[in-house]
């Protein structure tokens, strides 16, 4: 994946960040790893990362709750970032006593998380998610629009604004609003709405093809098989944008005395699922092992990593939280391959220095403890 252009980060500095009253780590490798004794804040720095992207970091925590219990409130992510052989100075925070984050680049306020995209792309794994499979649809939902807004930067702000459209719909609802409100505002909601089912059939289909193609490469995790279901889907199968839009219009206008009595909406895209099943065996993931779903999802991250290289032409940044501490070594050694091979950097926790000894010579191991850092092995450890 050599062909793609890489984002790396050089260096990365905290402030007031969770248990970090200061951290600054100088990078130099492509795939560097974190260990330590569990609380030592090692997904911190991950979390810390996650917030160089849009959205609301891998924890989807409330801004307040990421500054240090025992600071001012105000906390702050920056990293310098080499791409096409240029630094950038990125950065993210929030200033005590004001809603809402900050983004600089370059030193320069810019207006929205969404232009960190131009500089970096960041996807991960986190063993919350090891419940994907099974648990509420919303968690699919979500998992899938991060996917997307991976290849697709104006996903996320068009997610939130149909989620908006739809608050307002049912408040309206409620409040017995007119019938010409209604109309205008479930034309809003129809455009967006399609808008993202669009998107997400479009990630489903493009992943689809991503996922064949990885089967060649012999990997030891299993191959999903995806798709997008949910009653819209089924309703609007094989009409034009333009035709699904009219066709939710209706669907809303219809649907008005039901949902006023549910007091929600109950039919849009905001209910559809992302189906996943274990392709080899035609099962459900939710009814495969649990070794068997970690090992699907490590496919999945897998395979959108290369998409969204070849989609955007910038191989992502991948934070792994505790990716080996659940795999034999085989499974290990084949997936520091793997991901050596993707040409992105790759940031990774465990609590055993042992889980890493079939990282690539030129990888960087830290230990993380007592709020700090010290490098065990890297091209610039003693």
């Amino acid at each position: 994946m050599t062909e793609f252009r890489t984002a790396r980060l050089t260096r990365l500095s905290l402030t007031g960040f969770r248990n970090y009253t200061t951290l600054t780590l100088p990078l130099t490798a492509k795939l560097v790893a974190f260990v330590g004794p569990n609380g030592a804040g090692k997904t911190n720095i991950l979390e810390a990362i996650s917030f160089l992207t849009a959205g609301r970091g891998l924890r989807r925590a409330a801004l307040a709750d990421v500054a240090r219990k025992d600071g001012d409130g105000s906390w702050s992510v920056a990293a310098t970032v080499l791409l096409d052989g240029m630094e950038t100075k990125i950065g993210t925070g929030l200033a005590a006593g004001t809603p809402g984050r900050k983004v600089r680049i370059d030193g320069e306020d810019v207006r929205g998380s969404e232009s960190l995209l131009d500089y970096v792309r960041v996807l991960w794994l986190v063993p919350s998610m090891d419940g994907l499979f099974t648990g509420p649809a919303s968690d699919r939902r979500r998992f899938l629009d991060r996917l997307t807004l991976a290849i697709d930067p104006a996903h996320g702000r068009r997610v939130g604004d149909f989620e908006n459209a739809l608050r307002q719909r049912n408040r309206l609802l409620d409040q017995g609003g007119s019938d010409a409100f209604l109309t205008a505002l479930e034309l809003q909601v129809a455009e967006l709405g399609t808008a993202v089912s669009i998107a997400r059939s479009e990630t489903v289909g493009l992943l689809t093809q991503m996922i064949a193609d990885q089967a060649a490469q012999d990997l030891p995790f299993p191959h999903a098989a995806v798709s997008l279901e949910g009653a819209f889907e089924a309703e609007t199968i094989g009409l034009s944008a333009s035709d699904r839009e009219d066709a939710y219009r209706q669907m809303l206008k219809d649907g008005r005395a039901r949902d006023r009595a549910a007091g929600r909406t109950l039919n849009g895209p905001h209910l559809s699922d992302l189906k996943v099943q274990h392709a080899a065996k035609s099962m459900p993931a939710a009814q495969s092992s649990t070794g068997e779903q970690k090992a699907l999802l490590i496919g999945l991250i897998l395979a959108h990593a290369e998409l969204t290289a070849k989609v955007s032409g910038m191989t992502p940044v991948l934070l792994l939280d505790e990716i080996a501490a659940h795999l034999d070594p085989n499974r290990r050694a084949a997936l520091f391959g793997k991901l050596d091979t993707l040409g992105g950097q790759v940031f990774m926790t465990g609590t055993d220095e042992a889980l890493f000894e079939a990282l690539p010579g030129d990888a960087e191991v830290f230990e993380i403890k007592d709020n700090g850092s010290r490098l065990l092995r890297g091209v610039t450890a003693p």
